[in-house]
């Protein structure tokens, strides 16, 4: 199947989403698709999927101009998107998962499991996915959930497969693994549409590449013709560092000890299990791990938002263990959380109130029990612009800006008062290569002023470009330390220990 898109223009009131886009996805080719945040990505694909309706342009399959009047309309032309937080339901099987929506039946309308799992199985044989057809979602690793995402959609006979960065939570043994996938994909005729923020990941994977900036295609060819550089200077606009610069670190004394600490959850499921580690003053440790191997639980028991069953948390040697959250945050602990719209802003108040959302309370912004918001609203003024946040009003909702400012937003927050230890999750996930520079360098210079900072990332390109010294994290413990000081840590032992993999094993 081909697929050309001629013109396609989608307007949100006053916002230009997408502007006369052409583009071309052809049968038996990978499609890199690159853009900044809000540069147009999803919402072309939110109208090839049938979500939207274009205002205009056409879209048409193999010379046929069509219309669709919903995602069930794609659907059934052979469009399938491969969502980047998978939809599954972790209590059911594959098969399950696979042919929900769409279920077999044979006489009497009866559900024919049978006939369901043999078809799974040859797709599942077809492209080498190795995936076991009974086995329950919440017992298989992400790369396989993964796996099954496109199951589903081939199941559904999909000529077209939209991948919405599909890597971001894979190690990178698991990447290669599914870049073989991909490559099956294609070579059997199938069309990819490959979305993602990793430059070098389109470089290998993609035949052709197409880069959106501001709600128009702004450059087309083949990989070979562009650096990673081109590529991040196409979707900027402007020279993109890929460099944070980083000097031999100096760390001082610990700020943050961790001794023996294992946290519950609510079913007594062990979450942590006799973690210890250290982070000191003017070094940035990092913490990598497939995301679910207890990093959120990390975090948790660090901020004092989940209380932990065994073990000490100490900071600047008191044992703040169990110490409220608004006490460590006054004592100088930052969070930057893992998930900007659920823990970290509320999308529905302007900027300048999400600004003091840590500190509404504080006399900087307070007079008694009242709210300055005059004082309030010049001070998130003067750390938007200090922290690069683009909004045209502090009294503009939150909600309204592009992930990448949402999540400076955030960091300007955390960073922008005296803080002697930072907690970054995820501190860039699922923004543009313009806002990580950005963001690599506020975190760079916080342990350069003397500040003990720590990076909890699924991306190992991330951890392992701004840590002195890495922990890895497999299901609740600290399987592996690395140190990384003159950028020498094994990314192969990483990625391994990453999986559950020991060095002795691997050897």
């Amino acid at each position: 199947m081909n697929i050309e898109i001629r013109g396609i223009s989608k307007r949100f009131g006053p916002v230009q989403a997408n502007q006369d886009i052409d583009l071309d996805i052809r049968a038996g080719e990978v499609l890199g698709l690159l853009g900044e945040n809000g540069a147009g990505k999803s919402t072309l694909m939110n109208v090839l999927s049938g979500l939207y309706r274009p205002d205009s342009g056409d879209i048409i399959i193999d010379g046929t101009a069509v219309s669709f009047d919903g995602p069930g309309d794609s659907i059934a032309a052979g469009i399938g998107m491969v969502h980047q937080h998978f939809m599954l339901v972790p209590v059911f099987s594959v098969v399950e998962n696979v042919i929900l929506g769409v279920e077999p039946t044979g006489a009497a309308d009866y559900l024919d499991l049978d006939a369901a799992r043999a078809q799974v199985q040859q797709i599942n044989d077809s492209y080498g996915m190795e995936v076991p057809s009974d086995a329950l979602i919440e017992d298989l690793p992400v790369g396989i959930q993964q796996r099954v995402e496109i199951l589903k959609v081939l199941f559904r006979s999909a000529d077209v497969l939209i991948l919405d960065e599909p890597t971001a939570v894979l190690t990178p043994q698991e990447v290669e693994a599914f870049f073989g996938i991909v490559r099956a994909l294609r070579d059997a005729g199938k069309a990819i549409v490959f979305i993602t923020h990793k430059l070098h990941e389109i470089l290998e994977i993609a035949d052709r590449v197409s880069v959106l900036r501001q709600g128009r295609i702004v450059g087309n060819g083949v990989p070979s013709e562009f650096s990673e550089a081109d590529l991040a200077e196409m979707m900027v606009g402007r020279p993109v560092s890929f460099s944070v610069g980083r000097e031999a670190a100096t760390p001082g004394q610990p700020v943050l000890e961790l001794a023996d600490v294992s946290l519950l959850d609510a079913g007594l499921e062990a979450r942590l299990q006799s973690i210890s580690m250290t982070v000191r003053a003017g070094e940035i440790v990092g913490v990598a791990g497939v995301q679910g191997n207890g990093q959120t639980e990390l975090v948790e028991a660090i901020t004092g938002l989940a209380s932990v069953n065994a073990g000490r948390v100490t900071f600047n040697g008191i044992d703040i263990t169990a110490t409220s959250v608004r006490q460590r945050h006054r004592m100088g602990i930052a969070h930057i959380p893992e998930d900007r719209l659920k823990s970290g802003m509320v999308a529905g108040f302007t900027v300048a109130e999400n600004m003091v959302l840590n500190r509404y309370y504080d006399e900087r912004v307070a007079r008694g029990v009242v709210i300055d918001w005059s004082r309030a609203e010049e001070q998130a003024a003067a750390a938007c612009l200090k922290f690069d946040v683009r909004t045209p009003s502090v009294f503009l909702g939150a909600g309204s800006l592009s992930g990448g400012n949402q999540q400076k937003m955030v960091v300007a927050r955390e960073l922008e008062r005296d803080v002697r230890l930072v907690v970054a999750s995820q501190p860039t996930r699922g923004v543009d290569v313009g806002s990580i520079e950005f963001i690599h360098q506020q975190l760079m210079a916080c342990r350069d002023a003397g500040n003990a900072v720590l990076i909890i990332s699924s991306e190992l390109d991330e951890i392992l470009d701004l840590s002195d010294r890495i922990y890895v994290m497999f299901e609740g413990r600290v399987t592996a330390e690395f140190d990384n000081q003159d950028s020498c840590a094994d990314r192969n032992a990483i990625g391994l220990a990453m999986a559950g993999v020991n060095r002795t094993e691997a050897a």
